[in-house]
């Protein structure tokens, strides 16, 4: 065949989404012209390493790049350019003006189909002095970070308390620097509920960081930071991780249309508005799972799939583009804190009928050694069953519950069919009934209304309106803590003494939850009305530790 029949392909922007893209059309074209423009210094490299590569986890900068223009082009025949940055783009002739950044020489390249894969930018707050918060996006920027860092700083300070920042502070604090940590909301994990991110900012303090909620940053000076609150905290490194917006420039200068979250606009083909031109990655908007909206979800995962999709669709191959659910993970010092789908604040927001359901199982079996607690939290549909998020906090087993759940979600799985899933079970694996499978048990039991329940945050309204809370815990787990006006009988004298429990509605709780359950089964075949404190004691205590974050004297209440 000649190679004048041969189409020409080209790709603005490197690493997840453009590589993914680029090779796969390599492998579904071998006579193609690929050219890929990259306006960094390296075309693919891990970024999510790079908050290991600066604590040190990762000792060598080489690891991070994977894949260099000649490694790229000797095994799949890319013409890669790396530090040449596209202009503009002349839709009528299907061309794009690049320029490289090293000479300023302009070049225009010809497509039969041009991919943007441009990425995200990082957002800067407007502070004074502010031009010395570093952000961390690519190598170059962690080049620039190890750079400040060789000169010995002793302070750090990490503005915003979401995923990357999170993981910035415990690579710091890796390093044996003293950590503030600012976020301008009340909780760090903004994706998390209040009573999931409350244990690991908890666990943020227990390790050293201090932790600053409801607050920014005013003024950087040269070695300190000035906060709205009137302090002034030591900051010798700053770095800045208040989220990122999609960089649409090239985009919309050429027309494409840009949708309501700001991102370009794609079909079910990740086609954008003009028939040539495909988009992908952190600057294209997305379709939410929950909602069916268009949604902003800067993750690399949905990048990598959508480069390999939109290269299938591109040449012509018949392609599906699942909906976003969201799904993430972020160690923490030791602490695993996953996501997958809405939380219950958007949901509320948002006027949807749900059921919540909070476990606290162990990562195994409790009698092999080294079972650790987590924390889960499932939030359903309380017409259809249907799951519609998901958090996970704690120590081992996190990710493999919120991938489960995910998956679940994916497949069209309700959760009550949750009991029903078959897992692995080994005793150093897991339990004969999974986390996964007793938050399917939980989610029948309501769903069938064996066992109603109450969130930790209504239970102050519940009381006021004349309910009485039961703690069935034994003495030694009340003298730890307890619900402030709670009637203490344990659980195994509650049948005996049922005749000492107040008139009208009881409000059951235990340490988890479990024992509560079984209380309110007691008490429904004995006349009452009872519900089951969601999560037991231990979801109300971090309901109220977050809420004491904003207002002192919540847990006093």
């Amino acid at each position: 065949m000649e190679a004048m029949t041969s189409k020409r392909y080209l790709i603005v922007g490197g690493v997840a989404g453009g590589m993914s893209a680029a090779t796969r059309l390599r492998r579904l074209d071998e006579h193609a012209q690929i050219t890929v423009l990259e306006r960094g210094g390296h075309v693919s490299f891990a970024n999510c390493g790079l908050p290991y590569y600066l604590g040190g986890v990762i000792e060598e900068r080489s690891d991070l790049l994977l894949q260099t223009p000649a490694s790229l082009g000797s095994r799949f025949g890319l013409d890669v350019r790396v530090r040449t940055e596209a202009v503009a783009i002349d839709r009528q002739a299907k061309t794009v003006l690049t320029r490289d950044l090293a000479t300023d020489e302009e070049t225009t390249l010809h497509y039969d189909a041009l991919v943007l894969s441009p990425g995200a930018t990082p957002m800067r707050p407007p502070i004074e002095g502010g031009e010395r918060m570093l952000t961390l996006r690519d190598i170059d920027d962690v080049d620039a970070a190890m750079a400040a860092l060789e000169v010995a700083p002793r302070s750090a300070l990490v503005i915003g308390a979401g995923f990357i920042g999170l993981e910035m502070v415990e690579n710091l604090a890796h390093r044996g620097l003293g950590v503030t940590l600012v976020e301008l909301g009340d909780q760090v994990l903004p994706p998390l509920d209040p009573e999931m991110a409350a244990p690991v900012a908890d666990h943020l303090r227990d390790a050293g960081i201090d932790v600053r909620l409801g607050t920014q940053v005013v003024a950087l000076g040269p070695d300190t930071a000035v906060l709205s609150d009137g302090t002034t905290v030591r900051a010798e490194f700053v770095l800045g991780s208040i989220g990122v917006r999609p960089d649409t420039s090239l985009g919309k200068a050429a027309g494409l249309e840009i949708g309501p979250r700001g991102g370009i606009r794609v079909d079910e083909s990740l086609r954008t508005s003009d028939p040539n031109i495909w988009a992908i990655g952190d600057a294209v908007e997305k379709v939410d799972a929950i909602a069916g909206e268009p949604r902003l979800v800067a993750l690399a995962g949905l990048a990598n799939r959508h480069g390999r999709l939109a290269a299938d669709a591109i040449v012509g191959r018949g392609i599906r583009v699942r909906d976003a659910i969201g799904t993430a993970i972020v160690g923490v010092m030791g602490m695993s804190v996953a996501t997958t789908g809405w939380n219950e604040k958007l949901l509320r927001s948002r006027g949807r009928d749900i059921r919540i359901i909070h476990t606290h199982p162990a990562s195994h079996t409790g009698y092999y050694p080294g079972a650790q607690t987590m924390a889960l939290k499932l939030l359903v549909d309380a017409e259809t069953d249907a799951i519609l998020g998901a958090q996970g906090v704690g120590g081992e087993g996190v990710d493999k519950r919120i991938d489960v759940i995910a998956t679940a979600m994916a497949g069209g799985i309700t959760a009550s069919e949750l009991a029903d899933l078959e897992l692995a079970y080994a005793p150093q694996y897991s339990s004969a009934k999974d986390p996964v499978n007793m938050l399917g048990y939980v989610a029948l039991n309501a769903c069938e209304g064996l066992t109603p329940s109450i969130q930790w945050h209504e239970v102050e309204a519940a009381v006021d309106a004349g309910a009485a809370v039961v703690d069935v815990r034994t003495a030694d787990e009340v003298a730890a803590g307890a619900i402030p006006g709670s009637l203490r009988i344990p659980l195994d004298e509650l049948r005996s003494r049922s005749g000492e429990l107040p008139a009208g509605r009881l409000i059951v709780h235990c340490k988890v939850g479990q024992r509560g359950h079984t209380a309110v089964r007691l008490l429904a075949q004995l006349g009452r009305d009872a519900v089951n404190l969601d999560g037991g004691y231990l979801t109300w205590a971090a309901g109220m530790a977050s809420r004491a974050a904003v207002e002192p004297d919540a847990m006093a209440a």
